[in-house]
């Protein structure tokens, strides 16, 4: 029952968060007017400068600042305890990340949607703005380097993503062109959108496709980085409305729907416990299963200031104001809904890395396979010890990705979901 009261208190403080420090800040602090000339209408191109729906803006800033951060760091801080990492996510998000991430959008709003360097070079010196720019090449350089990695790592280990991922490609371009050149509601794209990308997920690896997604799997790492690198590259040349929107929507509703589901999971667990990890046995409570701190985890690095490294994305990222000044500030259609997208993004991320932490200090004590296979089940405590050891045992992108994914999934099996869907 812990484990629900947290995700519960988290998600209360995230809303009353939103509806009073974050609408103090877009009144008192950045004076948000609904009449204010923004951007995508002054200089409207039709390609970068697009109005567009708050809908489907947060969708596309949610997804681009929510890739792997929020769930590859929270799922490794826990080694140092939940306490600390929940701690962080929760407080972070609500006073400094989603500040940053709104700010950073206000003032791109109000600087004709120039992203952090240009700004930096108008408003201080020619010489700041290259060397903002030199900076941001670098970071985003690593970004991209871990994103496409992380990616990589998650295709060959989980073949049955790969289509689902790869359909959404023309499903994206399909429903772009349909709201584009239409301009219909949302609702009857989204459950078409919705429908269609989770029964690529159920029948995406039936038949043929099977063979298809197994081949894909066997490249490498650096094969599979080739190709998101030039899929990055198309999906940034082409207008907005084609591809980014409508993809980056796409993901939001899966998300978002993910999201529900794992609460919905964890809630079912809570009363009910988890299903049972082997056949005979009976449901196991659902509880918290890790030290609530460890100041020293076996060849760890202190807790101080490696905790705050680890979780950026899903607390504070600086990252994101590239998001918000690169291309949210450029399809914003009124100010005042800088606060939906910019504060309101983050937030949910922010729920997001409490989810994750939640599923890999107890969704995993509901039953996980034994590190080196074997089929051994481990449950309880000695879940959690198997991935969290030490330092080595946590290392790994495809081991903290592991463990939130069988934590969750646990969520998911005690409400009768098969682990294969």
């Amino acid at each position: 029952m812990s484990t629900l009261l947290i995700a519960v208190g988290a998600f209360a403080g995230f809303v009353i968060a939103y509806h009073t420090y974050g609408r103090w800040l877009g009144r008192r602090i950045f004076g948000l007017r609904p009449d204010a000339e923004v951007p995508s209408i002054q200089l409207n191109d039709d390609r970068d400068y697009v109005p567009t729906k708050r809908g489907i803006v947060f969708g596309h800033h949610f997804t681009s600042i929510a890739g792997t951060g929020p769930i590859v760091g929270p799922a490794i801080a826990v080694i140092w305890g939940w306490v600390p990492a929940l701690l962080w996510v929760v407080f972070g998000s609500i006073l400094i990340g989603a500040v940053h991430d709104f700010g950073s959008l206000v003032v791109s709003l109000r600087n004709r949607g120039q992203t952090v360097g240009d700004i930096a070079g108008r408003v201080l010196n020619a010489r700041v703005r290259l060397l903002f720019l030199f900076v941001l090449f670098l970071a985003l350089t690593i970004v991209i380097a871990i994103f496409g990695l992380v990616i990589a790592a998650v295709f060959r280990q989980y073949p049955t993503a790969i289509f689902p991922c790869l359909v959404q490609i023309p499903l994206a371009v399909v429903i772009g062109l349909w709201l584009h050149r239409r301009g219909v509601n949302l609702l009857v794209p989204s459950i078409i959108a919705l429908a269609a990308m989770y029964l690529s997920v159920i029948y995406g690896d039936t038949g043929w496709l099977h063979t298809f997604n197994a081949t894909l799997a066997g490249w490498s790492n650096i094969e599979w980085v080739i190709v998101l690198l030039a899929y990055s590259y198309v999906a940034s040349v082409l207008p907005v409305w084609v591809l980014l929107q409508p993809r980056d929507y796409i993901n939001s509703l899966q998300l978002l729907t993910a999201l529900g589901l794992i609460v919905a999971g964890l809630s079912y667990a809570a009363f009910a416990g988890g299903a049972p990890p082997v056949a005979g046995a009976e449901r196991g409570a659902l509880s918290i299963v890790a030290p609530a701190v460890q100041w020293r985890p076996e060849a760890a690095p202190l807790i101080f200031p490696f905790l705050f490294i680890t979780i950026a994305c899903g607390a504070i990222s600086g990252f994101h104001c590239l998001v918000s000044s690169g291309t949210s500030s450029k399809q914003l259609a009124c100010e005042t809904d800088a606060q939906f997208v910019g504060y309101g993004s983050m937030l949910t991320e922010g729920f997001l890395a409490v989810l994750v932490i939640l599923a890999c200090v107890a969704g995993l004590g509901l039953g996980a396979e034994a590190p080196g296979g074997g089929n051994r089940v481990l449950v309880g405590e000695a879940a959690y010890q198997a991935r969290y050891t030490s330092w080595a045992a946590a290392g790994g992108l495809g081991a903290k990705v592991a463990a939130f994914v069988d934590g969750s999934a646990n969520f998911l099996r005690s409400m009768g979901i098969a682990l294969g869907v």
